[in-house]
């Protein structure tokens, strides 16, 4: 692993067909290569027929490996759900990204543009440009609050 090997913190993206336990492998290479700096990012899962679904227990289990950041807008995406490329499903950016970030994640990724429907690429799950400060600021209060909470013994 040449990558591993920079010494360089390391973003994952977790396939979109591997189970998130899975990503310990991925991790376990890195770490024989001597780095340990290593990001894993949740972006959905195939579902089968044209959507990404978002595996939450599976991104839990995920920060116990690494920290994870969560590619929201990727996770929105519809493969194949346009003629011409991929559809999406930005109504519902908020939603999701406030449950990933509910989970206590490192952080989110995500695509914005000034103008979604006229992007060249990923725009049915991009977020406008112009939405993209209080969307940030509804995050940050959602990790601002899960993070101040104490541990739960549920085990």
């Amino acid at each position: 692993m040449a990558l591993a090997r920079t010494g360089r913190a390391i973003n994952v993206d977790k396939p979109q067909f591997l189970a998130p336990q899975e990503m310990q492998h991925i991790i376990n290479k890195c770490r024989e290569a001597g780095n340990d700096r290593i990001i894993l990012c949740e972006r959905g899962s195939s579902f089968g027929y044209n959507n990404l679904v978002v595996d939450m227990l599976g991104m839990d289990l995920m920060k116990t490996m690494a920290p994870v950041v969560f590619d929201a807008t990727h996770a929105l995406q519809t493969p194949g759900g346009r003629t011409d490329s991929a559809g999406g499903r930005r109504a519902q950016a908020a939603a999701l990204a406030r449950s990933g970030m509910a989970l206590g994640i490192a952080g989110l990724f995500l695509e914005a543009h000034p103008d979604p429907n006229k992007a060249l690429c990923d725009g049915p799950s991009a977020l406008p440009l112009g939405s993209l400060k209080p969307y940030l600021e509804q995050m940050k209060a959602v990790d601002d609050l899960v993070k101040a909470f104490p541990p739960l013994v549920t085990a």
